[in-house]
């Protein structure tokens, strides 16, 4: 075995369905923000807007960084 591949393909596998977990309610969020912003939004609140956009960024970039330590996983 490589001394580069530091985890077994078990441990990793436990580590893809732990993120994959993190990642769906990363998601469900986001759908989430995006129903009710909309909904705020034609119901007349235009100040909603920018707060669930900068909130729903954060989001994506949590789901960039985990993709980025998938990636960092495999090799």
């Amino acid at each position: 075995m490589k001394a580069s591949n530091r985890f077994v393909r078990s441990q990793r596998m436990t580590i893809v369905n732990g993120m994959l977990t993190f990642v769906v309610l990363i998601v469900l969020l986001q759908l989430y923000l995006l129903t009710a912003s909309m909904n705020a939004y034609l119901g007349g609140d235009d100040a909603i807007a920018l707060p669930t956009a900068v909130f729903s960024l954060a989001c994506l970039g949590l789901n960039l960084g985990l993709l980025r330590y998938l990636y960092r996983l495999d090799r």
